[in-house]
């Protein structure tokens, strides 16, 4: 620093003399304060480098809070040689199943799932060279590249077949909340692995203002329900108007979890009947519609139908619209992840079909449907969507026969092949034909 401060200081003490010539002699008038010791030009180079100084000091320990988290993991066994090399086995054992899918169903989905785990496992080997690496976001990544490949492995290869036909009702009640609870959903378990509610049927009444619930009433039997007799109520929030209540009549049993629409948010929820706990997962898309925004519309509105949860033989499925999709229907699919207790969304399609256009929808082997009132007493199937193949079909006129004007809800039931709808407090139920 010495140094430096001398060379500067030099560098400015240099000056010329002109003089003139008086008795023949030579005068030169000198400055003599330029030999002065220069103060102020010494204060302010002093401050230049102290300035300098702290800089690079500010400098360096930012650069040791910035790696501190990495030599931290590298010192504290958090990521280690070996977690990367049983990370790097669990990849190579899901890029294998991923091939044997991919060789069978050789879609573009498929060949995308490839691709990215081919990507994954470039990056988990690079990760054994370099520091820069998040696990978390590792082990993330790998999770859903698991559900995705499930989500492959249970849609039909060769699934083009459509419903041809819909029974007349072969099961209309009286919904046990009475007929003056007008809105909700019901059916049977969905799940055909599900253990110990193989049989079970359910109700779901919306008991506020047609609009919000927070109980679910559960039977063991077919015989029970039509009894109405041997049932058990579940609470799953506190009031109507609990964030984990459900809005609209919209929702779905399938397995230990009900799933529904959370109050007022783009969420669907999960309720677990055995631990009573609750798990939500926030849909994607651009202003996805809830409390009353997109309703199914066709002829009179279905007050807060904004969400619509569904099952079919390939899993869970959630129907709803967005701003971004410009009000048409975007189907995403739903994976409950028990190893990790979460709700997860794997896949999305976005459809053309307006939804306030439609009177209700549901899913059958991956293909949505999409219904629109004819008169009081008749609604009919008129549109199809399917995710197999991005192909859409509006030229279908399926009549579906009903008992009022009102359709609250629609759902598909994998395990008996049976449509459900909650009709202005009446349960009918229809048998699908293919």
């Amino acid at each position: 620093m010495l140094q430096l401060l001398l060379l500067l200081l030099l560098s400015s003490t240099s000056q010329r003399v002109s003089g003139y010539k008086k008795s023949n002699a030579c005068v030169c008038q000198l400055n003599s304060t330029m030999w002065l010791f220069p103060a102020q030009k010494f204060k302010y180079v002093l401050e230049e480098v102290h300035t300098c100084e702290e800089s690079l000091n500010n400098l360096q320990e930012e650069v040791r809070t910035h790696l501190y988290p990495y030599n931290y993991l590298r010192s504290q066994g958090l990521y280690t040689e070996l977690s990367l090399h049983q990370l790097g086995q669990v990849l190579s054992q899901l890029q294998v199943d991923i091939d044997v899918v991919h060789s069978q169903l050789n879609n573009s989905e498929t060949q995308k799932l490839s691709k990215e785990a081919e990507k994954l496992h470039k990056y988990v080997n690079k990760m054994q060279t370099i520091d820069t690496l998040n696990m978390k976001t590792v082990k993330e990544k790998l999770r859903y590249l698991k559900n995705k490949l499930e989500t492959c492995k249970s849609i039909p290869k060769d699934f083009r077949g459509l419903i041809t036909n819909i029974s007349d009702p072969i099961t209309a009640k009286v919904s046990p909340f009475g007929k003056s609870c007008v809105s909700g959903s019901w059916g049977k378990q969905s799940q055909k692995e599900s253990e110990g509610q193989k049989n079970s049927y359910w109700v779901q009444a919306l008991l506020s203002s047609y609009i919000w619930g927070n109980t679910v009433r559960l039977y063991q039997t077919y015989e029970d329900l039509m009894a109405s007799t041997n049932h058990r109520d579940f609470t799953f929030a506190s009031s109507y108007s609990h964030p984990n209540a459900i809005e609209g009549p919209s929702a779905v049993l399938y397995g230990k979890g009900l799933y529904y629409n959370c109050f007022r948010s783009a969420d669907v929820c999960r309720y677990d009947l055995e631990t009573n706990e609750v798990k939500r997962v926030t849909l994607p898309g651009t202003g996805v519609g809830f409390n009353n925004k997109f309703p199914y519309c066709y002829y009179d509105c279905q007050l807060n139908s904004d969400v619509d949860v569904e099952a079919d033989e390939t899993g869970l499925w959630v129907l709803y619209a967005t701003i971004g999709n410009h009000g048409n229907i975007v189907i995403s699919r739903l994976v409950w992840d028990s190893e990790v207790k979460s709700l997860n969304v794997t896949q999305t399609w976005e459809t053309r079909l307006f939804k306030k256009a439609a009177s209700n929808a549901f899913m059958v082997c991956g293909v949505m449907y999409a219904t629109r009132y004819v008169n009081e007493y008749r609604e009919e199937v008129f549109y199809a969507f399917d995710t197999a193949t991005g192909k859409e079909d509006n030229s279908l006129a399926i009549p579906l026969e009903k008992v009022a004007k009102a359709v609250a809800s629609l759902s598909y039931n994998p395990t008996n092949k049976q449509i459900y709808m909650y009709n202005d407090g009446y349960l009918l139920a229809y048998q699908v034909y293919f």
